[in-house]
């Protein structure tokens, strides 16, 4: 098959949906297929990463026109208008259009009017339950992969570390919810060490907020890292927090850590319970005083091993990529499959 893949963001931007697409466009090469990303995100200032496929940065309606004109397959890594267009004009040849729904759709609009329409002209899937939940149109789950390449236990690396969260130091990531709570549970007595990974906007805040719940001791910012650092960071602690306060959608991180043998602790909201499994413990978004609960809870279990490997095996890029390569392969005309 030749797959046209379209991943509005794509590396080197790095998120849940720039980790997914190169996960799963990487996949479908070692099956034999041949596939194009094309994304809005300009190339990095320094030398440009080397892709075992071809990616498009900022087509021109031309070469767009072109690359789905040559395709057997359009597959939306999340709708993008920018690059589904030709879908919808009504003399354009359509070709089998498949749309990866990886957040809330806009309520209001005439971006919210026409996401809704290209979804009724595809085969929808969704990441999570709740976002199928959320869809005007039927859908098909598929939840996103992880990199188990990177992310996998190691016996030789020593768990000295306590509490571990890695995300976008912005406010709806709940990172100000982890402070207070490791704040509640030093003024019971019980001090929580906590290594924060992640760079963003509200980095001096959370500093602050860190000071007056009096816990800068107990807290390491440990800034940006990249994955196979993470890996080491996550290896190296007990409990992984997701404290979200916002529903988040799915929860690749939850699974980077579970896979690193972690206890996942995350917020209750969304897709994070698909993603958390029988590995951890949730609480209530925004709630504080149950996140300082679900941590007590996590540092006192110890993992079953069997489990944690089970639940991860779910999600890794070969299981996400068989099911993707069905779904398109069901989706074409009945001569081409």
């Amino acid at each position: 098959m030749r797959i046209l893949a379209s991943s509005h963001s794509f590396a080197p931007n790095r998120g849940g949906l720039e980790t997914a697409t190169r996960l799963l466009a990487e996949e479908f090469v070692r099956c034999g297929h041949e596939v194009t990303v094309v994304t809005q995100t300009p190339a990095a200032e320094s030398a440009e990463e080397v892709f075992p496929y071809a990616v498009v940065r900022r087509p021109s309606a031309g070469e767009l026109l072109r690359q789905i004109g040559r395709a057997d397959v359009v597959w939306h890594n999340h709708i993008s208008l920018r690059t589904g267009w030709p879908q919808l004009l009504p003399l354009f040849p359509k070709k089998p259009w498949i749309i990866t729904c990886q957040t809330w759709l806009p309520e209001q609009g005439i971006a919210a009017v026409l996401k809704r329409h290209a979804l009724s002209r595809s085969v929808s899937v969704s990441i999570s339950g709740p976002i199928t939940a959320a869809l005007p149109v039927p859908s098909e789950l598929i939840p996103n992969p992880y990199d188990d390449r990177i992310f996998s236990p190691d016996a030789a690396t020593r768990r000295d570390g306590e509490v571990v969260a890695v995300g976008r130091l912005v406010s709806d990531k709940g990172f100000d919810l982890l402070l207070r709570a490791l704040g509640l549970l030093r003024r019971r007595g019980r001090t929580v060490g906590l290594t924060l990974a992640g760079s963003g906007p509200e980095e001096a805040a959370l500093r602050a907020l860190a000071a007056e719940e009096g816990v800068a001791a107990q807290v390491t910012f440990a800034g940006a890292q990249p994955p196979e650092n993470l890996a080491v960071l996550l290896r190296r602690h007990r409990v992984l927090a997701v404290p979200s306060r916002w529903a988040e959608p799915f929860g690749i991180v939850a699974l980077e850590g579970i896979a690193c043998g972690c206890v996942a602790v995350a917020s209750r909201g969304g897709g994070l319970p698909e993603a958390v499994g029988p590995c951890g413990f949730l609480f209530e978004n925004g709630d504080a005083e149950g996140l300082a609960g679900a941590l007590e809870k996590a540092l006192a279990l110890e993992p079953d091993e069997a489990a944690w490997r089970t639940h991860a095996a779910r999600f890794t890029r070969e299981r996400i990529g068989a099911a993707y390569l069905a779904l398109f392969e069901r989706s074409l005309p009945e001569g081409r499959r």
